[in-house]
């Protein structure tokens, strides 16, 4: 197939784009490149991809998601067979201090891409949602039929934005559309703004990390092969309606039109003080830790149910917390010579 994969220089992006080129299939690979993190990082990646055996199906452009005109351009010319679209302004306390950028790109660059999907006739879009988007909902484990009304940043406002959207092609254009809802993505290539990048970053020298929550917080980890695997899944999974849903008691996650949405997890959520134990274990140090309030935007807890997901696609998540961070360690030493 021939994939148009967004933001192929962010973690899950280009991660998605080496496994792809390696299975078979063509990519092209958009990102602008922007300076929300070290950009020396995202041109890394991109390398990394470039060295696959595979990497004569990989093509990429420099370019962003919320251009309209260049994004209409792009999809005339390529006629791709699918859509992974994971551009997006992410962060959730970045939200706070500059919402005209997750407008930009999560809300407008996302019309763009599902109008180069309607008027070029693609098969299936698949798209990065959020965790995010349960917001104040505090029933565990969370599950795509539960309602996610209450978002408690723009961020995930904007992320539950894409799913109504995507929802409304779906109905009116018969576009086959899968929003996944990420849960806490990391491992090798991951993102310096996220808790595990920063602590080991301020570990290694000597510095205290902040603990918001007062550690009392529990995420699902869940690492970037086991989202890898599921993504890919997903896009060879393409959505169709669902023969029993009922407008009277509608499930949120299905509907009559060609229209899916998941939960991506490792569905085993794990104390923020025991993630950080494991990668003290990891490191050979002993975090210095400030313990603080939780954060504007943050949610307590994150639980995902991948039920759906594993009938729907198979997926099945592989790799503990203590596997999965020590990954990150090494690659981290050997990128960062630290």
């Amino acid at each position: 197939m021939k994939i148009l994969v967004t933001g192929a220089a962010g973690f899950i992006g280009a991660a998605v784009s080496k496994y792809l080129i390696e299975r078979g299939d063509v990519v092209v690979g958009v990102d602008n490149i922007n300076d929300y993190y070290d950009t020396n990082l995202k041109r890394a990646r991109l390398d990394n991809i470039q060295g696959s055996p595979a990497s004569d199906s990989f093509t990429f452009i420099q370019m962003g998601v919320e251009d309209r005109d260049k994004m209409s351009a792009l999809f005339a010319e390529h006629l791709f067979d699918g859509v992974v679209h994971l551009a997006a302004q992410a962060g959730v306390r970045y939200s706070l201090e500059n919402p005209n950028a997750y407008v930009d790109s999560n809300i407008v660059g996302f019309v763009n891409v599902l109008e180069g999907c309607r008027h070029h006739k693609v098969g299936h879009l698949v798209y990065a949602s959020s965790s995010s988007v349960y917001g104040a909902n505090e029933t565990m484990p969370f599950s795509e039929k539960h309602n996610v009304d209450h978002q408690v940043s723009l961020y995930a406002a904007s992320k539950k934005a894409n799913e109504l959207m995507a929802h409304t092609y779906s109905h009116l254009y018969n576009l086959p559309t899968t929003g996944l809802r990420f849960f806490t993505v990391y491992g090798p290539w991951g993102r310096p703004d996220m808790a595990l990048f920063k602590f080991t970053k301020a570990m290694l020298e000597g510095k205290t990390i902040e603990v918001y929550n007062y550690g009392n917080h529990r995420r699902d980890f869940t690492y970037i092969d086991d989202i890898v695997e599921g993504v890919v899944r997903s896009l060879d999974t393409i959505a169709t309606p669902d023969e029993d849903w009922n407008g009277s008691s509608p499930n949120p996650s299905t509907s009559n039109a060609p229209y899916r949405v998941f939960n991506i997890g490792a569905q085993t959520p794990v104390h923020l003080l025991t993630f950080i134990e494991t990668l003290e274990s990891a490191l050979g140090v002993t975090a210095n830790k400030a313990l603080l309030p939780i954060q504007p935007g943050d949610v307590p807890d994150t639980y995902a149910d991948v039920s759906a997901l594993v009938s729907s696609t198979g997926y099945a998540p592989k790799t503990d917390v203590i596997t999965g961070v020590n990954a990150f360690v090494k690659w981290y030493r050997e990128f960062y010579q630290v």
